[in-house]
């Protein structure tokens, strides 16, 4: 006796579900293994949550990215922060160079051609802490045979001249009583005068002694022991590396007509030091105006040199029209195509990769332009671990 069709259907579907089942391939389909048929259907049909526990790219182009994973990108995990709102000033991107607070550095130069020699502690060297009045190098000047000979003749001769005046004045203060004590005074000042004049012309034949204008620290040095040097040529460069300054070139003067209140410096990833407006010129240098600024020092400031060249964020007394958006700048990543975008946070474990145009705000934030909406949240920290996810 035949059993129903109702029976063999519902004993079919039971065998199918039970987790060992074969499947029967039918002719002209090949069924595929385990893997593949996850990665065709990779979705829950409950959660819609995707069945890998990797990183994976879906096909609307949106990451699935599990929480353990999210844990392990960037240096702490993944982090994220909201799309603020707000007024923020308009800056203006100027090219900028790192030089010595004019106040606190100073250069030590030649004033007349000679021979470098090594100070009473050694000659001064890159680093060197030193203090103001304090002996770099020696400079023997440059003379010829003839100059020499003439200058320790003169020298002779008024070391002879000082010997019979200070005679004089012992032959007077022994007389003292006697002689007019004006006489005594007038002797005792001719003296004086006679010595510091045979100091002046032993200081001429003598070396000259290359000070340190100010306290800080040996930034540049540019002679050796033994090296001769011109006239007005640049030995040494004292600088403070904890008081510097930044001289900005502004190509448009008339960006900068409503006036600079301060600014930073865009030292990349979400780097900023904040920069003290001091004051700009008024006449161009190089068809650019130039503008000069105060680093504020701050804890864990990355180290500025000499020399180095900066991008300078300065803010304008200038209103924007309305408010805008405002993200860390560490969330910008760029494209196959060099095109910024960021990555959004929408769901627990999901990334959607979002376009957007931006304009400089400050060293760690940039202001959105296009792309984004207050309140979305944005990967900050992470983002260039999401952007290699293929």
């Amino acid at each position: 006796m035949s059993k129903p069709l109702s029976t063999w259907a519902a004993l079919l579907a039971f065998l199918t579900l039970q987790p060992g089942a074969a499947a029967l391939a039918h002719e002209g389909h090949e069924h595929a293994e385990p893997a593949a048929a996850m990665a065709a259907a990779p979705v829950k049909p409950v959660t819609g949550q995707p069945l890998s526990e990797a990183p994976l790219r879906l096909p609307d182009g949106s990451l699935f990215v599990p929480k353990s994973v999210q844990r392990r990108m960037g240096a702490q995990g993944l982090r994220t922060a909201p799309v603020a709102s707000g007024n923020f000033p308009r800056v203006l991107s100027l090219p900028g160079l790192v030089i010595a607070d004019p106040g606190s550095g100073g250069r030590v130069q030649t004033l007349q051609a000679g021979r470098l020699a090594a100070g009473p502690e050694g000659l001064a060297v890159l680093g060197q802490r030193v203090k103001k009045g304090q002996i770099l190098a020696w400079l023997e000047p440059a003379a010829g045979a003839l100059e020499k000979g003439a200058g320790q003749a003169a020298l002779a001769e008024l070391t002879a001249q000082e010997s019979l005046l200070a005679s004089r004045v012992a032959r007077l203060e022994q007389l003292e009583g006697s002689v007019p004590a004006k006489d005594i005074e007038q002797a005792r000042i001719e003296l004086q005068s006679f010595r510091q004049k045979k100091a002046a012309v032993a200081g001429s034949l003598g070396r000259e002694a290359l000070r340190a204008p100010v306290d800080g620290v040996i930034g540049a040095a540019n002679g050796v022991a033994g090296q001769v040097v011109d006239v007005r040529e640049v030995v040494f460069e004292v600088f403070d590396p904890a008081r510097l300054a930044v001289q900005a070139q502004a190509p448009d003067p008339a960006a900068l007509a409503a006036g600079v209140e301060g600014g930073s410096l865009d030292l990349g990833q979400g780097v900023g030091v904040e920069l003290a407006f001091v004051g700009m010129g008024r006449s161009l240098k190089a068809q650019s105006l130039p503008v000069l600024f105060r680093v504020q020092p701050q804890p864990d400031m990355p180290q500025l040199v000499l020399g180095q060249s900066v991008q300078v964020l300065a803010r304008v007394r200038q209103s924007r029209a309305a408010p805008v958006l405002a993200i860390p700048a560490s969330a910008l990543v760029r494209d196959g195509d060099n095109q910024a975008r960021v990555w959004v946070h929408g769901a627990p474990e999901r990334f959607e990769a979002r376009p957007v145009r931006v304009e400089p705000l400050d060293g760690t934030r940039v202001a959105v332009i296009q792309g984004l909406q207050a309140g979305e949240q944005v990967v900050r920290d992470g983002a260039v671990d999401l952007n290699r996810v293929r």
